[in-house]
């Protein structure tokens, strides 16, 4: 049955910077190519990365790819800072001007295109959410939202336009393009969603709206189960 088709695809190459828009991608058997495969580690947290959680501003910090994906080297990752300054993934003046504003001594990590562990998402391969759901919670929350709030993989755009009924998949497989997943459970939010993706001020107000109305969750999680190619504008098939 056909429930909808891709409306974006979103990608982090930088774990906690602001993430691209993607018209096609692959996915991996750990999600969307590159996604979360460059990260900083906080050497004051033995095994923890530095995350928006610790430092908000890192929202403004805009990474992408910049070339061909391939299995064996990364593309570029370009990232231009919240002042307009550019940067290539691994230049020492990205990691002073992240160490410096952190107060913390940080360690650049770079996982291998075909392998990214499951603790750089954390929860699961993929996170998946639907435009009518970020409709509805516009409308609890009584202000506009930008998706970028949620850090989503794929935003859908669903036939039936009724706000989360991506949780009634849970425990099903979805066809995206030509990816297989497994909806696995509700995503649990965090005071992330309180940061603005823009400005990187804090509002509270949505992470309680959030708490009240939707029991803390918005979203779905989703392990890969054969890997693919995905484009906007696919059909999205629950099997």
């Amino acid at each position: 049955m056909i429930v909808g088709k891709v409306q974006e695809i979103v990608r982090h190459p930088v774990k906690s910077f602001r993430g691209e828009s993607v018209k096609k991608t692959r996915v991996e058997s750990y999600g969307v190519y590159g996604d979360r495969s460059h990260a900083f580690l906080d050497e004051t947290r033995p095994g923890k990365y530095l995350t928006l959680t610790q430092q908000p501003v890192m929202a403004k910090y805009h990474a992408k790819f910049v070339g061909e994906e391939s299995l064996e080297k990364y593309p570029v990752v370009k990232i231009t800072s919240p002042s307009g300054k550019e940067y290539e993934w691994g230049e020492e003046g990205l990691l002073q001007e992240l160490e410096q504003f952190s107060g913390k001594s940080l360690t650049p990590i770079q996982y291998s295109p075909d392998y990214v562990p499951l603790g750089a998402i954390e929860e699961d391969h993929l996170l998946i959410t639907t435009e009518a759901s970020i409709k509805k919670i516009e409308e609890l929350w009584g202000s506009k939202v930008d998706v970028r709030r949620f850090r989503p993989n794929f935003v859908l755009a669903t036939e039936s336009d009724e706000p989360f009924e991506e949780e009634t998949w849970l425990g099903k497989k979805l066809l995206i393009g030509n990816v297989e997943v497994k909806v696995n459970g509700l995503c649990e939010r965090c005071s992330i969603i309180n940061i603005d993706p823009d400005s990187a001020t804090i509002d509270t107000s949505m992470l309680k709206t959030v708490y009240k109305e939707r029991n803390n969750c918005f979203g779905i999680f989703a392990s890969v189960v054969k890997t693919g190619e995905v484009n906007v504008g696919d059909e999205v098939i629950l099997l």
